[in-house]
């Protein structure tokens, strides 16, 4: 049962992940290889201000949803100037930006050792110790996601962005500012991806830079890939299946370094083969280009 738990828990954790990038790459067109990072900078925050400054778990886990997002700004700013291979590539330079220093900041975020003793979440000041009162906590803030991600799907402001996926010199040629919009899909992103991490962080008690390698990054962009671009049921769908799916390699008795090597083919697999049978994923309405 609590293996189980882990699981679903592991998959709502990225299902946030993959609803959340999907604002930016499935409605505004931007694809990134940095999300990872700001997964990374959410658990960071939290981590850094409930261990070694003594802050409260609310405040934390809210500043590490703001503090990514403000980091997705200021680099989404100079970035967006980019497009397609190039931008994907200073997405890709920015994770690896984002683990270095980490990783070279010792004397505050203990380098490669990683920060322990985090402590759980709470509410009221009741402990979320265990791993079904920590789901509860997980399902709130990924319906919050969901919601949010919904709202703006339907909103005006979804359509620009859609429009701006499509065609972004016609929408600049009707009077709207894309970078503008970019930005702000970017800001909704990494908000999320942050939440995620630091609830991440609470979870696990212990976090290192390792967690938050360009690995990650390629396997959440895989999760909104494989789900479908624009589809909010597709990205979560996706999370779990790519999750859960590797999982029933323990079961056949590999050996850690080779099941480790046979859940990467698994994701490539299951990503050519969707991407040859329906190029728009298992619930997307439009095709990656």
């Amino acid at each position: 049962m609590d293996y189980l738990l882990n699981i679903i828990i592991l998959g709502g954790l990225y299902s946030i992940l993959s609803v959340s990038l999907n604002i930016a790459s499935g409605y505004a067109g931007i694809l990134s290889l940095a999300h990872a990072a700001f997964y990374g900078i959410g658990a960071y925050t939290v981590a850094l201000l409930t261990v070694k400054a003594g802050m409260p778990f609310w405040p934390a886990l809210f500043l590490a949803g703001i503090f990514s997002s403000l980091c997705g700004c200021l680099i989404g700013i100079p970035t967006l100037r980019l497009k397609g291979d190039y931008l994907l590539i200073a997405t890709l330079g920015f994770g690896e930006i984002f683990k270095n220093t980490i990783v070279n900041l010792d004397n505050i975020t203990e380098g490669p050792r990683g920060i322990t003793s985090i402590e759980p979440a709470n509410i009221l000041g009741f402990q979320l110790d265990t791993d079904l009162g920590f789901l509860g906590l997980l399902a709130v803030f990924f319906g919050l996601c969901v919601i949010s991600s919904y709202l703006i799907k339907k909103s005006p402001f979804g359509q620009i962005l859609y429009a701006i996926s499509e065609d972004e010199d016609g929408v600049a040629a009707l009077g709207r500012n894309p970078s503008v919009f970019k930005v702000l899909a970017i800001v909704v992103s990494t908000f999320w991806a942050g939440i995620a991490g630091g609830l991440y962080a609470v979870y696990t008690g212990y976090i290192n830079p390792s967690l938050f390698s360009i690995n990650e990054s390629i396997m959440i962009l895989s999760m909104v890939l494989f789900g479908g671009l624009r589809s909010i049921r597709g990205a979560a769908i996706g999370a779990f299946v790519l999750i859960s799916l590797p999982e029933l390699l323990r079961f056949v008795g590999f050996p850690e370094a080779t099941a480790a090597l046979f859940r990467q083919m698994l994701y490539g697999s299951l990503l050519i083969i969707i991407m040859y049978v329906r190029p728009q994923g298992l619930m997307g309405t439009v095709k990656l280009r």
